[in-house]
């Protein structure tokens, strides 16, 4: 029995310690790690713009293995973002007119009237405010000129006031009117908070509005004492990505009657789609992709014109729009189907795409490095935007993460061996350990059955 402790023991400590340094050491997943250089080193969260050699590297349809990690080794939260995602970019903002309303109790609310002197265009100029027959003075809430947006959808108020050294925690309310007559409630209850402590600011300032209002007014609830109002800020819908378009050039791989297949070299999220040829062309074409070649083909497009027309070597030539998809696909293989089927030359295949954004939160210490490449590995999705949209609010609206840069060459770690499908290796060491403690059992009973009875007494 002995002699079976000093052989399996070893053994199942060897397996464990294996199995430890597997889960542990992420250089044994991933394909390989690009070093990452940061714009500025006290920020607290970054983004970095994908490169097209990310793209080709991925495994995962979904981009699932990219992950970026410390200099410990450890995973960082991270996210992927589309290029349009509102957290991709900071939003826009613009300076709205506004105008200080009296105190008045909340039953004299409904019995204020606002005489108010506008432009033809609607814009406020002046407000007076009456309760009854007399006029009030003071501040017991704010009327903001909205109008001055136009058509322009109103995604949040931003307010700006003095730190005056003291703590404010109030709730107002939201309203808005298209005529400064008809008022209808936005929000109760939003909070209004500024505090200090121990050199820390927090401060709540934002009023979510999410709609179109040519004017709106913030009133405080119960005795909450407003502060002393600097300016507002209106917040729009950030703007569509300024990102520019990226095409790739696909030649066909295979072609039959009509039929030209391309295959891609990378997990691009491709949007749009175009058709080149090298001569005046007018051609009815129909897209389709597939992830396998044993898939069936997915249509991508409905039947679209593409032509291409040029007068003379020297002439401009004109061609038609690319062909927009309506969403992002990551396959590898596709078609497009010609009608007519008879057509002079093989086309060109082109796909568009907009780089998308990796944002992480700094942990531990640098240098960060963007590993990519798993057939095993996967990034769990941290909650980004909610801390990104939190920070806004408590900062700076424009606050965004600070860019961070692809540098260099890539560290080669698990090579093309990480993108190879996986043995359950973990599954064939539970069965190895189960057997050795059969073997461990059985060992045992043995040993007993061998032992001399003794002597009976």
């Amino acid at each position: 029995m002995r002699m079976w402790s000093r052989m399996v023991v070893p053994a199942m400590l060897g397996l464990f310690a294996t199995m430890a340094v597997h889960a542990s050491d992420y250089r044994t997943q991933y394909a390989e790690q690009w070093p990452l250089t940061l714009s500025s080193a006290q920020s607290g969260a970054y983004r970095v713009v994908l490169e097209p050699a990310i793209y080709r590297r991925a495994g995962a349809a979904d981009l699932g293995d990219l992950q970026v990690f410390n200099a410990a080794g450890q995973a960082l939260p991270s996210a992927l973002l589309a290029p349009d995602a509102p957290l991709a970019q900071p939003p826009v903002q613009r300076e709205l007119p506004w105008f200080a309303l009296p105190p008045l109790a909340d039953a004299q609310r409904n019995d204020l009237q606002l005489l108010t002197e506008r432009d033809t265009d609607g814009r406020v100029r002046r407000v007076e405010a009456r309760v009854g027959a007399g006029t009030v003075n003071g501040q017991g809430g704010w009327l903001i000129d909205a109008s001055v947006l136009g058509q322009q959808p109103l995604a949040a108020l931003v307010l700006d006031w003095a730190d005056s050294g003291q703590p404010l925690q109030a709730q107002v309310q939201l309203d808005a009117s298209d005529d400064l007559q008809h008022w209808r409630s936005i929000s109760r209850d939003i909070p209004l908070v500024d505090l200090q402590r121990a050199g820390k600011r927090l401060l709540q300032r934002r009023l979510q509005v999410d709609g179109n209002a040519r004017y709106l007014r913030v009133l405080p609830q119960g005795d909450a004492r407003l502060p002393a109002l600097h300016g507002v800020l209106a917040e729009l819908p950030p703007a569509p990505a300024t990102l520019p378009w990226e095409w790739l050039s696909l030649t066909p791989i295979a072609q039959g009657k009509g039929e030209y297949t391309f295959e891609l070299d990378g997990r691009f999220p491709i949007a749009r789609a175009d058709v080149a040829s090298t001569d005046n062309s007018l051609v009815q074409w129909t897209l389709f992709s597939r992830d396998d070649e044993g898939a069936q083909w997915q249509r991508r497009s409905a039947p679209w014109i593409a032509y291409q027309l040029q007068q003379g070597t020297q002439g401009p030539r004109q061609q038609s729009a690319a062909q927009v998809l309506g969403d992002v696909h990551r396959d590898r293989y596709w078609k497009l189907v010609a009608s007519p089927a008879e057509i002079a030359g093989a086309p060109t295949l082109r796909l568009g795409y907009q780089p998308e954004v990796m944002v992480f939160l700094s942990q531990g210490a640098a240098p960060y490095a963007l590993a990519v490449g798993s057939a095993t590995a996967r990034r769990a999705e941290a909650p980004i935007g909610v801390l990104i949209e939190e920070l806004r609010q408590r900062n700076d609206p424009a606050w965004q993460p600070t860019l961070a840069r692809l540098e260099g060459r890539p560290e080669p770690l698990a090579g093309d061996a990480a993108l190879e499908p996986q043995r359950d290796w973990k599954a064939w060491l539970l069965w190895a350990l189960l057997g050795v403690g059969v073997l461990v059992v059985g060992g045992l009973a043995v040993s007993l059955l061998r032992q001399k009875p003794s002597p009976s007494a």
